[in-house]
């Protein structure tokens, strides 16, 4: 006899503060989690790049080798590699154990925005102020990009990446979304400056934040509008969106120390985090658990979900 499945927990935000990182290196421009969670990186405006553990609290690395503000960085998929991209226009890889700077990659012609790997971390993809995304091989000595991407009109300010897809948002108020597979370019106008964009987990939907303060979800294939999610505060800076880890809320950073989540089908407001005073630069979901990383200032914050027990580390830890 076949046992019932146990109901479904009802997915829980993550508004319980359960740690604090002072970063110290200037105003922290972006905070990313890495492939499984158990890690983050943090970029600095003092042009460092950290590596913590943000469950514990602690810093495990700090890279150092841009010459201006870091902007943005991704782990490769088995941890033993970064890439961070910056104001300096140039596109790096590390190596995380070492610290060492393996490859610099020069050909942007202004600051870079963002930059991904691709799943088995062998290209590098960067999006520039310069309107186009360059995709750099890890493994090559060439000093040039193996293709570059340039159909948007203005910068490109945030770039992801499938394992067939490339989606890039641009302040020419347009999403593209290139299938390598297909050969195809599919491109959404919104209309306004799109400051970041983010698949759904599953694969059939995409996200973007533009500076009118809205939140946009597209279906994917025919571009229609499924969604809107409204009452954040987004109207001069580049800041982040995402969607939680099982696609049932779309989260926000916001111009008023807050950090917003709706519910993904209804589009109502779920919660508004107050996060600090200033302006709530970057978030990061976890990959699996609900679990938020917040960068405010020089400031990162890491919130799980009310039932949460925080372990209590055993001295000398």
């Amino acid at each position: 006899m076949a046992f019932p499945e146990p109901k479904p927990k009802k997915p829980e935000l993550p508004k319980k503060l359960v740690q604090n990182l002072e970063c110290k290196q200037g105003a922290v421009r972006a905070v990313r989690f890495n492939v499984d969670g158990n890690y983050c990186l943090t970029c600095g405006s003092d042009k460092s790049l950290k590596l913590w553990n943000p469950h514990k609290g602690t810093l495990l690395k700090t890279y150092s080798g841009h010459g201006y503000e870091v902007l943005d960085a991704a782990g490769s998929f088995d941890n033993s590699q970064l890439c961070s991209c910056g104001a300096d226009k140039t596109v790096v890889l590390w190596d995380v154990a070492s610290g060492q700077v393996i490859r610099k990659f020069r050909g942007h012609a202004g600051k870079v925005n963002c930059v991904q790997f691709n799943e088995e971390a062998t290209v590098i993809l960067s999006g520039s102020i310069d309107s186009s995304v360059r995709c750099w091989d890890c493994r090559s000595r060439r000093p040039d990009p193996i293709q570059i991407l340039d159909e948007a009109k203005d910068g490109v300010s945030s770039l992801k990446v499938s394992d067939y897809e490339i989606l890039s948002g641009s302040v020419d108020g347009r999403v593209r979304r290139y299938d390598l597979r297909a050969g195809e370019l599919y491109s959404d106008y919104v209309g306004s400056p799109v400051t970041s964009v983010c698949f759904s987990k599953d694969g059939q939907c995409t996200l973007a934040a533009s500076l009118d303060s809205t939140l946009r979800l597209l279906d994917k294939d025919t571009g229609e509008l499924l969604g809107e999610y409204t009452g954040h505060k987004n109207t001069a800076y580049k800041l982040d969106c995402c969607l939680s880890e099982k696609d049932t809320h779309v989260a926000s950073c916001s111009e008023d120390g807050k950090v917003y989540f709706w519910d993904l089908v209804e589009g109502s407001l779920m919660l508004s985090l107050p996060v600090g005073r200033g302006v709530v630069q970057s978030l990061s979901f976890h990959p699996s658990k609900p679990g938020l990383l917040t960068a405010t200032e020089g400031r990162v914050q890491f919130w799980r979900e009310e039932s949460h027990v925080v372990e209590e580390q055993p001295p000398g830890c």
